[in-house]
């Protein structure tokens, strides 16, 4: 690098992720006049690459891709007995292929996808017992999911007609029960802000700012006299 010399008079890096030092080895070996050494210099930049580049050394062992690599830093002028043929130059400007969005008709948006995945394992049980237990998994599960992004509770019987509508009328529970013994209830429980009064009139006095009764000092005086 010369004194004085800006990125901006520099020529411009072809693959940032490979820097430009490794673009400088590139041109230096377009420049050495032996063929069969200039191969050698390929094959020893390629090891150096792995090397230098951590993102290049965790990715599976690829040689084609490391000379396609080599061949576009070097503007595809590069004069060696290469292993592989040479890319063609719009493989710059290629775009790749679209990915799929994954279509899928979810009936309760509220609970999730994954909710109507366990309800068909759950219908693939034959014990009574258990797929009454998958019944109360999937009840606390679904009150959480829909806690979580809606302030007002959901009521239990939503919940079991919901399962009902979702395996088809094959997954039920007795409402009474569910509410009694609260099998429902949301798995992780929403905690307490600090501080917090149970009666609007609490804390009203210092003595009472944590609900406790007032702190007495004639009381604890005649403790130590005693």
């Amino acid at each position: 690098m010369k004194i004085g010399e800006y990125n901006t008079q520099r020529s411009e890096i072809i693959l940032k992720e490979y820097g430009r030092n490794v673009q400088r080895m590139i041109e230096h070996i377009r420049t050495v006049p032996d063929r069969e050494k200039r191969l050698k210099l390929c094959l020893t930049l390629i090891d150096l690459i792995k090397q230098l580049n951590p993102s290049v050394k965790e990715q599976p062992e690829d040689p084609q891709r490391m000379w396609d690599d080599l061949f576009i830093m070097a503007d595809f002028n590069l004069d060696v007995d290469h292993p592989f043929p040479i890319p063609p130059r719009d493989v710059l400007h290629k775009k790749p292929n679209r990915m799929p969005y994954p279509q899928s008709n979810v009936r309760f948006k509220h609970y999730g996808k994954n909710i109507e995945k366990l309800v068909r394992e759950a219908m693939k049980k034959e014990d009574p017992q258990e797929r009454e237990e998958l019944v109360i998994y999937l009840g606390k599960l679904m009150k959480t999911f829909y806690s979580s992004w809606n302030k007002e509770m959901l009521d239990d019987s939503v919940i079991l007609k919901d399962i009902s509508a979702m395996s088809d009328g094959k997954l039920s529970m007795n409402l009474d029960k569910v509410r009694e013994d609260n099998l429902f209830e949301k798995l992780y429980r929403e905690r307490k802000k600090p501080f917090q009064h149970s009666h609007p009139h609490q804390g009203g006095n210092r003595g009472h700012r944590h609900g406790g009764r007032p702190f007495n000092k004639n009381k604890h005086h005649r403790r130590r006299d005693q």
